[in-house]
């Protein structure tokens, strides 16, 4: 069985039980070492596990390496940074394991978007306010769907979250309020988020870019009204007139 994992967003201690127990069986683990804390693979890996960082790696040697490790008999690891379903590129990997009909299994992990949330003690969907949350990235090097551009996505007002874009932040803010939020709508940027060194930068979409100034990767961008202490309502499923299954509202009037 090969086992692609999710790291989590930085901190040691938040992979999941079951990525951290995987972990110490494996005898081979393939890491991104770019992104993920190395201090995971050290903390979890066992003596004698053989250890490759792909950061430098290619589709086919990375795929090499698993397809190897799984015909030797090894317990295999490709270990990602967050949840490996948000921009981790796995289904070409999977799709290789496919071809070749070697089993894997996916085991999610912490994402960067939820680590960087509760960074700001802030949650994404509001009663009384936005249902919707907008996960997606900037142009720049690799192509974004021309429907699901930023300026197209802003109309929706709902909150989002940038990945993989600190280094064009002026444009993605800029795009953002041409798009339909207003300059004054609350943002954030946090760098590396749960990592020792993490930074959060408050602002808005109009001063946040010079405000992040310096800061080009690791980085996620977050705007929305969600960011507002002061925006949406208290939820109806706590509120002691509203009944539902489990609660009748006049027991407590």
């Amino acid at each position: 069985m090969i086992y692609f994992i999710g790291a989590g967003p930085g901190a040691v201690d938040l992979i999941t039980v079951r990525g951290a127990e995987i972990l110490r069986k494996a005898q081979r683990i393939v890491f991104a070492g770019s992104l993920v804390n190395r201090e995971i693979v050290a903390e979890y890996s066992r003596e004698g596990c053989e250890i490759f960082d792909s950061s430098a790696m290619t589709l086919e040697e990375i795929s090499e390496c698993l397809i190897s490790g799984h015909e030797s008999g090894l317990v295999t690891v490709r270990l990602h940074s967050g949840d490996p379903a948000i921009f981790g590129a796995i289904r070409e990997q999977m799709n290789i394991l496919r071809g070749k009909n070697i089993p894997f299994e996916i085991v999610p992990g912490v994402s960067s978007l939820f680590a960087a949330s509760s960074a700001l003690a802030a949650e994404y969907m509001i009663p009384g306010g936005t249902q919707t949350l907008i996960i997606t990235r900037h142009e720049g090097r690799t192509p974004v769907p021309k429907a699901e551009g930023l300026i197209s996505l802003a109309g929706h007002r709902a909150s989002i979250a940038v990945f993989l874009s600190a280094g064009m932040i002026e444009s993605v803010c800029a795009e953002l309020i041409s798009g339909g939020y207003e300059s004054d709508t609350p943002a954030a940027v946090v760098y590396r988020a749960s990592w020792p060194d993490e930074k959060i930068i408050r602002g808005t979409l109009a001063t946040l870019p010079k405000l992040a100034r310096g800061i080009t990767k690791s980085a996620i961008i977050l705007a929305g009204d969600f960011l507002n202490e002061n925006y949406g309502s208290q939820s109806k499923l706590y509120d002691k007139n509203f009944s539902h299954e489990y609660r009748n509202s006049s027991l407590h009037t």
